[in-house]
């Protein structure tokens, strides 16, 4: 029997934010890797095949191949905090919670598999009594095997309680101008310490082609973001690219692919290049083992001079205020009223073309 607790009974007004990503394993063992393998590929967002083919498959080879040769690349980055994409996904919370302070909003992290899950995170809000929530992914670009598979996993937690939120999520934010130019930023950044070089990659993870068929929009979304990136630091056609990376067994996946684009530009002739990585709000194994070291040898294996990867946004001061304004636009209305109380004109410092713009936004979310 489910008892409400005391902090539930009445009106509660306080606004929780679950920041989310992916995840990762505990440690870099075989037997962690193979736990949170075993959670991630259980996912049917995840492995869109029929569970009766798929199952066995990763009970009976999947999982007792892949966790100890992913258990080294995960040692080749683990950091004296542990996990690279906790530590700054955890730095990403208390920076934003320090933006958010007087605001009265609670952020907690939840990782989508592994730990802290977002059951817990869930829990830890709801003790703390908010009456409003915002789901935030750290998904730019919508993915059905991401951004999706997090609502899953919030509804089905939610599903167990007998008072809910108000619940808002938004579903990425490729091409906000705010993240654009955080990207942009870190850009430029890099070219300031390494020098222009003559290639730029932006890598974004790899999905399946058929998901693609299917309507997943995230080739496209890709595609716009660094299209955006480029248009915003005048880059010519001729010196940005985009690839995908981390490809996984015999079918067709988005292309190119990164490490084929890298080694036959090495093999062209382009001497330096610097790779980003728009798709990942923080630094994990993808960015640190894929790219910064095994794609880095394959460059400059092929005949490549100078290669640099550029950092992902992480808890930098631009990432941090561009997901600030994020909490504040997607929670409008939230912060000073009452939950389910109407926005008055002129309320909360919005004028009449803001507020038909919020009440047109209340629409979409109905």
């Amino acid at each position: 029997m489910n008892i409400v607790p005391p902090q539930w009974r009445g009106k509660g007004a306080a606004l929780g934010v679950l920041l989310t990503n992916l995840g990762t394993p505990t440690a870099p063992t075989p037997r962690a890797v193979r736990h949170f393998l075993r959670e991630f590929l259980s996912d049917p967002r995840v492995i869109e095949l029929p569970r009766w083919l798929w199952l066995p498959l990763l009970h009976g080879i999947v999982l007792r191949l892949r966790p100890r040769y992913a258990a080294r690349a995960y040692a080749r980055i683990w950091g004296e905090q542990g996990s690279p994409l906790l530590t700054h996904s955890e730095h990403q919370a208390a920076r934003l919670t320090e933006r958010l302070a007087g605001e009265g909003v609670k952020v907690v992290l939840g990782m989508r598999y592994g730990q802290p899950s977002i059951r817990s995170a869930l829990e830890a809000l709801r003790a703390a009594g908010i009456g409003r929530l915002l789901v935030l992914p750290l998904f730019p670009q919508y993915s059905a095997v991401t951004t999706a598979s997090v609502f899953d996993a919030v509804a089905r937690t939610l599903r167990s309680w007998r008072r809910l939120p108000e619940v808002r999520m938004p579903m990425g934010y490729h091409d906000d101008p705010g993240y654009i130019t955080a990207v942009a930023h870190a850009i430029r950044v890099a070219f300031e310490a390494h020098g222009v070089p003559d290639r730029l990659l932006f890598s974004f993870h790899g999905l399946p082609r058929d998901a693609v068929e299917r309507g997943d929009p995230y080739g496209d979304q890709c595609q716009a973001t660094a299209r955006l990136v480029a248009d915003s630091m005048g880059l010519e056609p001729d010196r940005w690219q985009v690839a995908f990376q981390s490809r996984v067994g015999p079918r067709a996946w988005l292309a190119p692919y990164t490490l084929e684009t890298l080694t036959a530009w090495a093999r062209a002739g382009v001497r330096s290049v610097q790779v980003v990585c728009p798709g990942f709000a923080a630094d994990c194994l993808e960015t640190l083992e894929e790219i910064d070291i095994r794609y880095r040898e394959a460059f400059l294996g092929a005949g490549g001079q100078d290669f640099h990867y550029i950092p992902a946004l992480n808890d930098s001061p631009q990432h941090i205020e561009f997901l600030r304004q994020l909490v504040t636009r997607h929670s409008r209305g939230w912060l000073d009223a009452a939950p389910g109380s109407p926005v008055e004109p002129g309320a909360y410092g919005l004028d009449e073309g803001d507020q038909q713009d919020h009440e047109q936004d209340h629409e979409a979310e109905r």
